[in-house]
């Protein structure tokens, strides 16, 4: 158990710190699947070692230009609503709570292979190389303020991200990464930087609400994912700027399927 849990911490570690999103996507059918664990406990230990491993995510990229107005609106969406999904996990049964982590898994992996096949004029690279880190945000302000659009979108996208992370056991950061990006403005550095912040308080948010609400779980265990964790996102943080884009998501959709169809097989 030891080294599954440490191998699992560190796939979610690992794809968190190359694209800001999708680590507990991994964690829970792993979980599951290795450890014979129950979905909600499995979701419930994903949420906290996602939450772990996006703090030292947000430390690595402490340098990046966070845009706050719009990041806080996604994140008080999110930590409101997480305990919510939380509740509603709780009142489902075990096949449905597969099914809707399953329809999230297939639509995650089409839109991820989707954007690797994008037009290379548009930007489809998890991260960029270490001199964008530094790029001036272009935010779509208009008279120096934010169109009340953009900020009711990501209140939604707050709210969904929320629902999903205390629902599913998921960061959420592929919701946030393309509100960032392509409603806010932001660049992929910014965004995912922002993404990982965002991920650190609503999967704490959706931890607290599942430790209040079902009480019992391995704490061994989740100390050992929270460890690989924390392994894997430094490792991602290094290898975030070597790795194409387009290359990352196939192989990224790729393995979210694979892990899916084991999960239905078990």
């Amino acid at each position: 158990m030891v080294v599954t849990g440490l191998l699992v911490g560190v796939v979610i570690g690992l794809v968190l710190g190359l694209t800001g999103a999708g680590g507990s996507l991994f964690a829970v059918p792993l979980l599951s699947l290795l450890l014979s664990l129950p979905l909600v406990e499995s979701t419930g230990i994903a949420l906290g070692a996602v939450a772990v491993s996006a703090a030292l995510g947000v430390v690595q990229r402490r340098g990046v230009g966070i845009v706050w107005l719009p990041v806080s609106v996604v994140l008080i969406g999110g930590v409101v609503f997480a305990p919510v999904g939380r509740w509603l996990a709780g009142q489902l049964s075990a096949l449905g709570l597969l099914w809707g982590f399953s329809l999230l898994v297939l639509w995650v992996a089409y839109r991820m292979w989707q954007q690797a096949d994008a037009s290379s004029n548009h930007e489809t690279r998890a991260h960029k190389s270490a001199e964008d880190l530094t790029q001036t945000p272009m935010p779509l302000l208009v008279n120096g303020y934010w169109p009340s659009p953009i900020l009711i979108k990501a209140v939604i996208a707050g709210m969904v991200t929320g629902v999903l992370s205390g629902l599913l056991g998921v960061g959420g950061g592929f919701v946030i990464v393309p509100i960032l990006t392509l409603v806010v403005g932001l660049t992929m550095a910014q965004a995912v930087a922002s993404s990982l912040l965002v991920i650190c308080f609503v999967s704490s948010s959706g931890f607290l609400a599942h430790w209040w609400l079902h009480g019992q779980m391995d704490t061994g265990l989740l100390l050992l994912v929270s460890v690989g964790g924390l392994l894997g996102m430094f490792l991602g943080g290094r290898l975030s700027a070597r790795v194409a884009g387009p290359f990352l998501q196939r192989g990224f959709s790729i393995m979210l399927l694979l892990t899916l169809l084991m999960m239905w097989l078990r």
